[in-house]
């Protein structure tokens, strides 16, 4: 396996976290519940980092603007 990085690591250590208190329940969306968990965080760290600058924030995480807007609209960051 390839090295990771301190971001991989902690999502490995919150997921398995996450499998071990399931207590016998089937697992459901985990996929959902990752990249929601990351993505609105990190879109709000960037944004801020580009002191609000939409353009600069979206060249910044490799996206469109137009799908930068969308997803601020979608969890609702101003």
């Amino acid at each position: 396996m390839k090295s990771e990085n301190e971001i991989s690591r902690a999502v490995r250590r919150a997921v398995e976290s996450y499998l071990k208190d399931l207590d016998g329940e089937d697992p459901s969306g985990i996929y959902d519940m990752v990249m929601n968990s990351v993505e609105k965080p990190l879109i709000e760290l960037v944004l801020n980092h580009a002191e609000g600058n939409q353009t600069r924030a979206a060249e910044m995480l490799g996206i469109n603007r137009n799908t930068l807007r969308k997803k601020m609209q979608t969890y609702r960051i101003k």
